[in-house]
C-alpha cells in the first residue's frame, strides 16, 4: 500500500521525530534509516522495514525500485515535493529512507558460541564512537555489544550511519547496570573461565599481557569518565593500552581502543588454536 504525504501532516513529523527525538523514537519502536548501505544491510539481516520513504517527483534508481518491489512493508510513504530533501540528512538527498521496527530484549537473547567475544560500553557520549565500535564488532567478529547507562541512542540515525552497516549485524543491546551485574554473573556460571576485563587510561597492566583467548566481556568505558565505578568493581582485572613514551596522547580515542582490545583478542584466540 503506498500512502502519499503532501505536506508537513501528523505523518511527516513523525518521521521528523523518528530522526531525532530519542523518546518517542523509542515509544513508537521505530527508526530511520538512510543510506543505501545501512538499507541493504537492514534487509539482508531481517530486520522488519515497517515502510520506505521516497520522494513522488523523482525517477528512482533500479536499486530503489527493486526495494520497493521485493521487501514487504505495511505501507510505503510517498512524499510531495520539498518534503524528501527536509527530512534527508544528506547533502545529496536521498532517494530512499526506511522505517525500521526496533528489536526488543536484552543481551540474554544473545546467541553465544562455546568461546563467547562481548564487550561493553559503559554511558557513551559520541554517536561517532559508537557507530565505529558497532563497525569493529561487526568487523572483528564479536558477539555482542552491551550499552549501559544514559548516554548516545543505539537507534540514533548517527549511530546507524555511522556503523556502515554494520549495526544490523552486531547483536546489541542497552541495559541497565542491575541487569548487566545479573548478566554477568550468568555468563559466570555458563562459561567456566569467563573473565570481564575493563579498560583504564591509567597505568595498569598492559594488555597484551592478559590471556583475552577465552570467554571474555571487554568493558570499556565513558569518554571522559571511563568505567563507572560499579563495573570497575566487576572486573577481573584493569588494563591499558601501553603509549609510546614520546608521544604526547595519554589514550586512545574509546572507539580506538575498543578496535585494539578485540583485534588482541583475535589475535590471541587465533594463535592458540
Amino acid at each position: 500500500m503506498i500512502r502519499d504525504i503532501n505536506n508537513r501532516d501528523a505523518a511527516f513529523q513523525k518521521l521528523q521525530v523518528l530522526k531525532g527525538n530519542r523518546n518517542k523514537r523509542h515509544r513508537y519502536g521505530q527508526f530511520l534509516v538512510e543510506g543505501v548501505r545501512n538499507i541493504n544491510q537492514a534487509a539482508a539481516n531481517g530486520w522488519e522495514i515497517a515502510s520506505f520513504v521516497y520522494p513522488r517527483d523523482r525517477e528512482l534508481s533500479d536499486w530503489a525500485k527493486g526495494m520497493l518491489r521485493d521487501v514487504r512493508t505495511q505501507e510505503n510513504l510517498r512524499l510531495g515535493p520539498g518534503l524528501m530533501e527536509e527530512l534527508s540528512g544528506k547533502e545529496d538527498t536521498s532517494e530512499l529512507m526506511a522505517v525500521v521496527n526496533m528489536r526488543s530484549g536484552g543481551a540474554g537473547e544473545f546467541r553465544l558460541p562455546e568461546n563467547p567475544l562481548l564487550v561493553l560500553f559503559d554511558r557513551p557520549s559520541n554517536r561517532g564512537n559508537l557507530g565505529t565500535l558497532l563497525r569493529s564488532c561487526d568487523g572483528l567478529g564479536a558477539d555482542g555489544l552491551i550499552l549501559t547507562g544514559h548516554g548516545v541512542d543505539l537507534y540514533d540515525p548517527e549511530v546507524v550511519t555511522a556503523s556502515m552497516g554494520s549495526f544490523f549485524r552486531v547483536q546489541a543491546a542497552q541495559m541497565e547496570l542491575r541487569d548487566v551485574t545479573a548478566y554477568i554473573e550468568e555468563l559466570r556460571e555458563r562459561y567456566p573461565g569467563f573473565r570481564t576485563v575493563g579498560t583504564t587510561a591509567h597505568r595498569q597492566r598492559a594488555v597484551w599481557g592478559e590471556d583475552l583467548s577465552g570467554p571474555v566481556l571487554l568493558m570499556l568505558g565513558n569518554e571522559t569518565e571511563g568505567l563507572s565505578y560499579g563495573f570497575k568493581q566487576s572486573c577481573d582485572v584493569l588494563c591499558t593500552i601501553p603509549m609510546a613514551e614520546e608521544g604526547s596522547a595519554s589514550s586512545f580515542n574509546v572507539a580506538c581502543a575498543g578496535t585494539v582490545l578485540m583485534y588482541e583478542a583475535v589475535r590471541q584466540r587465533a594463535e592458540r588454536g
